[in-house]
């Protein structure tokens, strides 16, 4: 009797998965809750576990695009495991299949984007070593090893042209020193989903980016005061997001249309804040969620935060994690940015965007001093959020920021 293995629904809006990788191989015995092969989605990597013993069957490729609910491999459930006999064609299947438990031992230790590239340069895999967890090979590891190999072959030209170009005329046009070289590489799953995501949100929605600025004086004073304390207590650091975290709570409150989605021809609100915080990985930009945070205290915030931005980093994301967010936050400011226009992370209705924090000349009750300042940006969908209350919005961030002691008492 056969076991269909079928791919299952891993989150709303995901319609397929690409096969990355078989964990064992055609005729292998597998039992109930082993690994069979690992599957990638757009958002996060899982692995699915056998729910039947028997003999495993493939039925796509690895690297194969298949919809949610595709029949992938078959578990022949009537065959029983046997045990290995000592005659000579038995020792010789045994031999066979040792060699090939080690390449697939080695294949586990080399990620299917970087085996690919391998493949395609023509470079031996083993003569790659891996700076991944185990020694796994990584993509950088694999375009490491594809440059040096370009540079060996380089080299070898360059010299026996040297000869050549000693006793060759000199020309009236010199070329122009520098690279030329080009390389394509194929668009990941995720790769592909964020651009699909982000033209998606230009052209379905009417957005439109407010800015205003906001003094961090206070906000770095008390960071300044109370971090050391904060770490020794909660064992976490406290860093700018928990703070911009909780005044966007209080401000989502006071404009609830910030915190809303059109469905259909109707409006839905949300009395939560599940606020996602934007966070960029090597495989891309992913948004984790922090349900509830309306109800969290800044300690429980930075260790949400901290949590999700490691897991994020290690790609072990799951699908709920990244689901089912109410509004976004951002922060470009990490990376030098002053001021940017943040695209929307549909079908939210609106995202802050935070950035970098940089000493301006402003003008206070007639003089000029030298400030921190930080530029913010809201995006919002014009359909939902009206001019009066995206304004009011970020006024309300600004003025909670600048002074703290409004976040306690919440006036």
């Amino acid at each position: 009797m056969s076991f269909e293995i079928k791919i299952p629904e891993v989150g709303e809006s995901i319609s397929e998965v690409v096969v990355a990788r078989w964990l064992k191989k055609d005729g292998d015995y597998i039992e109930v809750d082993e690994l069979v092969c690992e599957i990638e989605s757009d958002k996060a990597a899982f692995e699915l576990p056998a729910e039947k013993a028997g003999v495993l069957k493939t039925k796509v490729d690895e690297g194969s695009t298949v919809a949610i609910g595709a029949v992938i491999g078959e578990i022949e459930t009537s065959e029983k495991k046997e045990k290995t006999t000592t005659d000579p064609a038995s020792v010789k299947e045994e031999k066979a299949e040792a060699a090939a438990g080690k390449a697939a031992d080695k294949s586990t230790k080399i990620s299917p984007v970087a085996a690919k590239i391998l493949e395609e340069a023509g470079v031996e895999m083993d003569s790659v070593l891996g700076s991944g967890q185990g020694g796994r090979v990584t993509k950088e590891d694999a375009l490491d090893a594809v440059k040096k190999l370009e540079a060996e072959a380089q080299d070898s030209v360059d010299g026996g042209k040297k000869k050549e170009e000693v006793e060759a005329p000199p020309t009236l046009v010199q070329p122009v020193p520098g690279s030329r070289k080009e390389r394509s590489e194929k668009l990941s799953t995720l790769r592909k989903t964020i651009a699909r995501r982000l033209v998606a949100a230009k052209n379905e929605t009417a957005m439109l980016t407010t800015f205003n600025e906001i003094d961090m004086s206070a906000v770095k004073e008390v960071r300044e005061k109370y971090k050391d304390s904060f770490k020794e207590k909660f064992h976490v650091g406290l860093g700018f997001m928990s703070f911009f975290t909780h005044v966007v709570c209080i401000a989502l409150k006071e404009w609830p249309a910030l915190n809303a989605i059109i469905e259909g021809d109707e409006m839905r609100y949300h009395d939560y804040c599940d606020i996602g915080i934007a966070v960029s990985t090597p495989r891309g930009l992913v948004v984790p969620v922090i349900r509830n945070a309306e109800s969290m205290s800044m300690a429980e915030i930075e260790v949400q935060i901290a949590a999700l931005a490691e897991k994020a980093r290690d790609n072990k994301l799951s699908i709920e994690e990244m689901t089912g967010g109410t509004f976004t936050i951002s922060n470009g400011g990490v990376f030098g940015s002053l001021m940017s226009t943040p695209i929307l992370n549909a079908p939210q209705s609106a995202i802050l965007g935070m950035h970098k924090i940089m000493d301006r000349p402003v003008a206070i009750d007639g003089e000029v001093v030298i400030r921190p300042m930080m530029y913010v940006a809201l995006s919002y969908d014009h359909r939902i959020v009206d001019g009066r209350e995206s304004v009011s919005f970020l006024v309300r961030v600004k003025e909670l920021l600048e002074d703290p002691h409004r976040m306690l008492l919440e006036i």
